[in-house]
């Protein structure tokens, strides 16, 4: 059985720096150690976290029950009154924020300041969509489809900047874009979907394309290991979303000549590892 692995499967820069960081801080060991949020979609990464003593916050509301010790703002990002909250409340502030995603921070913040409507696409329930809308304003928007653009009021008139969650769907993007375009809108396009997200896309579009079966690999609330899925499923019938090997079924594979395997971004190395040696196993 031939199998083939993507290459950019797994971490992303992103979440790279923002695990980096983590571990710097267990290894200070300086008081409790916290994250805003689950530091990445990855419930194994997670649980492994909580067995060296980092505690997760699942909203800002626990930061109240902090007396001291570090907020780590992970990769997805935060809005601004929570920057201001943690100060407040005099807790040491390691922001693990991809700079991908800061940089959506700031082109938010400053098209506002131009006057312009900011218009986020991406889902409005993800933490990066909703830290992004955190520095906008009252008016910022966020569509995810066709029928969301159609439920928006009348935009004429006003001057619009439309920006990305980064691990969106390029070619759902650029849809979206040109949907705004036809209504004759002032508008400033920023494409701000991160290039690796383009280029893991663009690959496991292409593997699954070539093989009999696929395999996608990443936690269940993950955005863009389900967009992965998506994508492939598209290009191949057979296509598989597991988290890890234990949810593998190799009767799936057995009767196929060929496999491919990718994963999203908050996927660990060795997880990956795993499935490929036990589907190059199978006979």
């Amino acid at each position: 059985m031939e199998v083939i692995v993507a290459k950019t499967a797994g971490f992303c820069f992103g979440v790279e720096r923002a695990m980096e960081k983590v571990y710097e801080q267990i290894r200070q060991g300086e008081g409790p150690v916290c994250t805003l949020g689950p530091i990445i979609h990855n419930e194994e990464v997670v649980k492994d976290l909580e067995q060296k003593g980092v505690r997760v916050l699942e909203d800002e509301s626990g930061l109240e029950s902090m007396k001291e010790g570090t907020v780590i703002i992970r990769s997805h990002g935060v809005g601004e009154a929570v920057y201001d909250k943690i100060h407040g409340l005099g807790l040491h502030l390691v922001d693990a924020t991809c700079p991908f995603v800061k940089k959506i921070h700031r082109i938010v913040r400053e098209q506002n300041g131009l006057g312009r409507r900011v218009i986020i696409i991406g889902d409005k329930n993800h933490p990066e969509v909703e830290g992004i809308r955190g520095w906008g304003d009252d008016k910022t928007l966020v569509v995810k489809d066709q029928e969301e653009i159609g439920r928006l009021p009348d935009l004429s008139g006003e001057k619009l900047c439309i920006v990305s969650q980064t691990t969106f769907n390029y070619n759902k993007f650029q849809d979206l874009v040109e949907k705004f375009s036809e209504k004759g809108y002032d508008i400033l396009v920023l494409n701000t979907i991160c290039n690796a997200t383009q280029e893991r896309q663009i690959e496991a579009g292409r593997i699954a394309s070539q093989v009999d079966a696929m395999i996608v690999v990443g936690g269940k609330s993950s955005s863009n290991t389900r967009k992965l899925y998506e994508i492939c499923r598209k290009e191949c019938k057979n296509t598989y979303y597991i988290q890890t090997l234990g949810d593998f079924d190799p009767e799936s594979v057995s009767s196929v000549r060929s496999v491919g395997i990718t994963a999203g971004a908050s996927t660990p190395k060795n997880i990956i590892e795993e499935v490929h040696t036990n589907v190059r196993g199978i006979k």
